[in-house]
């Protein structure tokens, strides 16, 4: 069974519910001026519109057969998140996103599993959704963004959620998102290209420098896009660290710490991926499509096979790993 542990979907239920009653989760639809439709948020914040494959389960399976995936765990779009949004409120919009997902997770178990968002924004009620989500709904992990409205996630309160993980059980897949384009990234794709990658490299190394990963020893983390740029500049985060004063400290260098997250696969280049899996090794990381956004991997078991990976290496990668992650 090879798993695609990084996919999207939006569930059509989430938007049906809208229509009737938007307003009660601080949201609202409106027109796209390129046709479609767009999430609004109270607090300002308007994202890009759906598009039909986000929204889509038929061509899914095909699409599926066609890159050799048996089953995929979905995420909500990152976007989505809206953790700008008062603690009340988002609590009732993850709850609505957590159970439309499962609920088609379900509907097709042989296929799909379903990670759970969190309102990041208040940890105590993320570490509730996030064991609603995982107890009654069946998720079997969490997705979270790479930043709290601009905060790094090693800076951010988020403890007693942490802690909510470790006793779940369950890893924390962490996903960037910046769904207003920054001036400098706003054209040529480059939001995808360097800010997505940027903002999960800025988190890291806030979670080994802030402790996280001290002071919560068994928390599993998988890095969005190949570990960003974290994996290929661990020898910048060495070198920083050695300038650093105690207790600013965390326990060991950066490198020590490089096997305590997961990678996806989704580098589109077969040198970063053999380069990644000879540094952290083929146990680490996970078979990913971003499906089904533009910048997905196709073919992401060719690029397996183009990187050098053994036939070990591409049982471990597509499979076993994901299996024993997720207890599938």
């Amino acid at each position: 069974m090879r798993v695609d542990m990084h996919a999207h979907y939006v569930p059509t239920k989430v938007l049906t519910v809208l229509e009737q009653n938007a307003a009660s989760y601080g949201v609202s639809l409106e027109a796209a001026a390129a046709g479609g439709r767009c999430l609004h948020f109270g607090y300002g914040l308007t994202i890009r519109p759906f598009f039909p494959r986000l929204l889509d389960l038929e061509t899914r399976w095909g699409e599926m057969d066609r890159q050799g995936v048996d089953r995929q765990i979905l995420s909500v779009w990152a976007d989505l998140f809206g953790y700008g949004m008062p603690s009340d409120e988002a609590t009732r919009w993850h709850r609505l996103l957590n159970e439309s997902l499962c609920e088609v997770a379900r509907k097709h178990s042989q296929r799909l599993s379903a990670l759970a968002s969190v309102p990041l924004q208040d940890a105590r009620q993320a570490a509730r959704e996030l064991e609603h989500g995982v107890r009654q709904c069946g998720a079997v992990g969490g997705v979270i963004a790479a930043n709290v409205e601009g905060v790094n996630l090693g800076e951010s309160p988020l403890d007693e959620f942490w802690a909510a993980a470790v006793e779940l059980d369950v890893p924390l897949f962490i996903h960037p998102t910046q769904p207003t384009p920054l001036p400098r990234t706003r054209n040529y794709g480059l939001t995808q290209i360097v800010q997505y990658t940027y903002d999960t490299t800025a988190t890291a190394g806030s979670i080994i420098f802030g402790g996280v990963l001290d002071r919560f020893p068994t928390l599993t983390l998988i890095l969005a896009h190949g570990g960003g740029f974290f994996p290929y500049q661990v020898g910048r985060f060495d070198r920083i660290y050695r300038n650093l004063e105690a207790p600013a400290v965390p326990a060991e260098p950066p490198s020590a710490y490089l096997r305590r997250f997961y990678y996806d696969t989704i580098l589109h280049h077969p040198a970063p991926l053999g380069y990644l899996r000879n540094l952290v090794g083929s146990d680490r990381l996970l078979l990913g499509t971003d499906y089904p956004f533009p910048v997905d991997d196709g073919d992401p078991l060719a690029l397996l096979r183009a990187a050098g990976c053994s036939a070990d290496d591409l049982a471990r990668i597509a499979e076993e790993n994901a299996r024993r992650l997720f207890k599938l």
